[in-house]
């Protein structure tokens, strides 16, 4: 016996509004019943994918994570995937982008979770 991920669930202070930063990083909608001041707040996620959970604790965050998102552009560059990110809210943690152009870079969302952007599949394949 195994088990499925269900939901990826996000501590914060503001589920709605960490959750339309998530909904333009993904692409995956709200779901229908969420609005802002819910206490929890859903992204749908396509089949086979779990679910975005945004849920209100009172705590905000103190330390580092112990799990993160790794993202990668569906279209386009590492790079031009930052630039947008961080005109959405996301701040640089750490460049860890090498020369030779592989690496990755830690952003942290609005309430300062951080993930990392990898490099988009284009830049993956041999040239």
């Amino acid at each position: 016996m195994t088990s499925a991920i269900s939901n990826i669930t996000f501590d914060c202070a503001d589920p709605y509004e960490l959750a339309l930063f998530w909904r333009e990083v993904v692409g995956f909608p709200l779901g229908e019943d969420d609005h802002p001041g819910d206490p929890e707040i859903g992204l749908v996620p396509p089949e086979g994918h779990p679910m975005l959970l945004f849920i209100r604790v009172p705590e905000g965050k103190a330390v580092k994570n112990r799990l993160h998102l790794d993202i990668r552009p569906r279209t386009g560059t590492r790079d031009d995937e930052v630039e947008r990110l961080t005109g959405l809210g996301a701040k640089l943690v750490d460049d860890r982008r090498d020369p030779d152009g592989r690496g990755w870079v830690v952003l942290a969302d609005p309430e300062g979770n951080e993930f990392c952007v990898e490099r988009g599949l284009a830049e993956r394949l041999p040239a």
